[in-house]
C-alpha cells in the first residue's frame, strides 16, 4: 500500500464507520501542525484516505474500524460485553 515514498507518504487507510458521526481529520506536517480537512461519515460509510507530502497524521474520533498495510485497529469506546 505504499507507493514507495519515503516517510510514508503515499500509505493508504481505509476507515469504516460503526456508528453515526464518526469524523476522520487530516493533520498537516511541518513546524506548526494544522487540521486540514475534516470528513464526517455516517454508519457503514467507508472513507479511504492516503497520506501525502502535506497530510502527516490523521485523527479519528468515533467507534470506527481503521484498516492500514500494518494490521487493523478499532477507534472510539468498545462495549462492554
Amino acid at each position: 500500500m505504499n507507493n514507495g515514498e519515503s516517510g510514508g507518504a503515499g500509505d493508504y487507510i481505509a476507515i469504516k464507520a460503526l456508528e453515526n458521526g464518526v469524523t476522520v481529520t487530516g493533520v498537516t506536517r511541518g513546524a506548526e501542525n494544522r487540521f486540514l480537512h475534516t470528513e464526517k461519515l455516517e454508519e457503514g460509510e467507508v472513507w479511504i484516505a492516503q497520506f501525502t507530502e502535506h497530510i502527516s497524521a490523521m485523527k479519528i474520533r468515533g467507534h470506527a474500524k481503521v484498516l492500514t498495510a500494518y494490521g487493523e485497529i478499532e477507534s472510539g469506546k468498545q462495549e462492554k460485553k
